[in-house]
């Protein structure tokens, strides 16, 4: 989530954790899912009301 709220692609979020694209979208997917998400901006928006990132 942290990387995500940083805005980061998902390219750069897979050379940033040694992943593959389609692992991190892979993973982005379950992410959403778990968050009631169906946009990166939702995703970052409900992560912070659930205080699950520091990121302001």
């Amino acid at each position: 989530m942290k990387l995500l709220s940083k805005g980061r692609s998902n390219k750069e979020m897979a050379h940033d954790l040694g992943l593959s694209k389609a692992a991190v979208k892979f993973h982005l997917k379950t992410i959403y899912a778990k968050l009631g998400a169906s946009r990166r901006g939702m995703a970052v928006s409900v992560s912070k009301h659930l205080k699950l990132t520091n990121r302001e």
